[in-house]
């Protein structure tokens, strides 16, 4: 127990000591209290101190700030700790590192620490979705997320391809129909083949494997609970936070109940029929393209602005061509209420929604998805057992630059970071450089900036560096040169469709060199050319250098080698052929 006041230096010090040590503590803010310079003058009275910060340990008090550092420094206040039984020593742990999710993050950290003959658990545990859906280990990415949605993706490319050939000299029927089991089936079944490749690689680095939750119950001790109930006792010198996120729910009457989120659609055992999706998210906007891509009535509910933190003239413009593609939008709508009219596989569902100006519409949808956002898994692991701060509104979890929590042997990665960015690759590379950093000597650092994404619409989107806004909010205007110019892919000359919707901008640094501090694209294959532009932009390409580049001949990616048009002119981007 520590007696402390908030405005007290030492008592600053002393816990953050204590929690440097792992230590579990209670504090007691004497400037926080009705009656706390009362109680400060029987605590002087009993311990013949007069100053704050007053410890305890066991019931026994070990002194003020002095005496403090003082048992820190000859060892006693380490052996006392011990005997109080708060925590484990460093010769009984039971782990190195424990690592708590077994999403693409964590088991990256696990494998790359156990290269260094460390001791390594991986802690991970699918609690189902209202629906009763779970899958296997691999986190989000492999089960409901990047690798059945592109899979879905194609899916839907594949039909526009059919669509297409005829053009191209091909005989097909003019109603071509798909079977929505099959294609859920085979890429179940593929995701199925992921998870147990995941499996065996950690037997084979020697990794221990454990599918239970975790939760915090003491320094360096976590707790494992399997899906009977089942609990195991588990320690370790360091921790690794790498639960990832889960979609969110609206709290209206009926949304848990009737709705699925990404974590169900993707293993889905029927069709989902008329659909609503709910969300302007990347998410929201991918489930509701290649859902429009096999032939569904799809409708957008939105609430605000298309891709929020995306380029918003690229937000937009993905959301006409789907917009011009068959989906449509329900925009300043939010639901209020969902109600079962049918059962059935897929049954239906009514559905009541207010605009921003108070108006109210009720539609008939066979589905509804949520696709309005994700929470981070932290609310529910003891995190505030063991003095891990997060961010009480997001559930977020603050970190140095080192991954590192306040907590100095608790470490995070993924989409749990606050201010991150939520991508599978950033969190593998930040978990591999971690455990190089822990366990091998390495100093290299994960850098969060000029990160690689693309965004698997209808037409795709890829980006890499600075969006429009925010490189005019961060340089002012006078200072950033946009060039631009649409082009028309040459696959798509033949079917003589979508011409002048495909774009591509780069955002330069007028005063560094034109140096380019935004990559975008709109058009086929956009995540394979916006690759190749990162690793370019990450060693500091400049338009210059651009316009140097020899181009490929006939692909889409050579028009960022002869980009000349600026915003600034006005100048016509219209393209008439390839």
């Amino acid at each position: 127990m520590v007696f402390s006041k908030t405005t007290c230096s030492h008592c600053t010090e002393v816990k953050n000591l204590f929690t440097s040590m792992g230590m579990l503590y209670f504090t007691l803010e004497l400037d926080q209290l009705e009656n706390g310079d009362q109680l400060q003058e029987v605590l002087s009275e009993l311990t013949m101190g007069t100053t704050v910060p007053i410890v305890f340990v066991k019931q026994k008090q070990i002194g003020d700030y002095d005496n403090i550092l003082k048992a820190k420094t000859n060892g006693k206040l380490e052996k006392l700790l011990e005997i109080s039984g708060d925590a484990p020593t460093p010769d009984t742990y039971d782990f190195d590192l424990i690592v708590i999710g077994g999403g693409s993050g964590g088991l990256a950290a696990a494998k790359e620490a156990a290269k260094y003959d460390k001791k390594v658990l991986v802690l991970d545990y699918v609690t189902p979705t209202p629906l009763g859906t779970r899958w296997g280990l691999g986190g989000t990415c492999v089960n409901v997320g990047c690798i059945p949605k592109k899979l879905m993706h194609q899916t839907a490319l594949l039909g526009q391809a059919l669509q297409d050939s005829r053009k191209y000299g091909w005989k097909v029927d003019e109603r071509v129909n798909h079977d929505w089991e099959v294609m859920t089936e085979e890429v179940q079944n593929y995701i199925g083949s992921l998870n147990w490749n995941y499996r065996v690689a950690l037997l084979e680095n020697r990794v221990k494997y454990e599918n239970g939750f975790g939760v915090f119950v003491g320094p360096h001790r976590i707790k494992s609970t399997n899906k009977i109930g089942k609990e195991k006792f588990f320690t370790a010198e360091r921790f690794l936070i790498a639960t990832g996120e889960r979609p969110r729910y609206l709290g209206i009457p009926g949304d848990k109940e009737y709705c699925i989120t990404s974590d169900d659609l993707f293993s889905l055992p029927h069709c989902p029929g008329k659909t609503l999706v709910v969300g302007a998210s990347y998410v929201a906007l991918e489930c509701a393209g290649f859902l429009a891509g096999l032939g569904l009535d799809v409708t957008v509910m939105v609430r605000s602005i298309l891709l929020r933190n995306f380029d918003q003239q690229m937000a937009n413009r993905i959301g006409e061509y789907m917009e011009e593609h068959g989906v449509k939008f329900l925009k300043q709508f939010v639901p209020t209420k969902i109600e079962q009219i049918e059962q059935g596989a897929p049954g239906k569902l009514k559905v009541t929604a207010e605009s921003s100006d108070g108006c109210q519409i009720t539609e008939e949808y066979n589905t509804v998805l949520l696709a309005i956002g994700r929470d981070p898994c932290t609310r529910k692991i003891g995190l505030d057992t063991v003095g891990v701060k997060i961010n009480e509104k997001t559930g977020k979890i603050p970190v140095n630059d080192e991954e590192q929590t306040n907590v100095p042997y608790i470490y995070a990665i993924g989409d749990v970071l606050e201010g991150k960015l939520e991508l599978t690759p950033v969190a593998i590379q930040a978990g591999r450089l971690l455990a190089r950093r822990l366990y091998a000597g390495s100093t290299i650092k994960c850098d969060y900036d000029t990160v690689p994404t693309t965004v698997f619409t209808p037409l795709e989107y890829g980006a890499c560096g600075l969006s429009e806004e925010k490189a005019l909010l961060k340089y002012g205007e006078e200072n950033i040169e946009v060039y631009h110019n649409y082009f028309w892919p040459l696959e798509w000359t033949v079917p003589a469709r979508d011409n002048n919707r495909c774009y591509a901008k780069i955002i330069c640094h007028i005063k560094d060199n034109e140096r380019v501090l935004g990559f975008h694209v709109l058009g086929p294959n956009a995540g394979e050319m916006t690759q190749g532009f990162a690793a370019a932009m990450k060693c500091g390409i400049t338009k210059e250098q651009l316009d140097s580049t020899i181009g490929i001949h006939p692909v889409c990616a050579e028009v960022f080698t002869s980009l000349s048009v600026t915003k600034r002119s006005g100048g016509n981007i219209l393209q008439a052929g390839c």
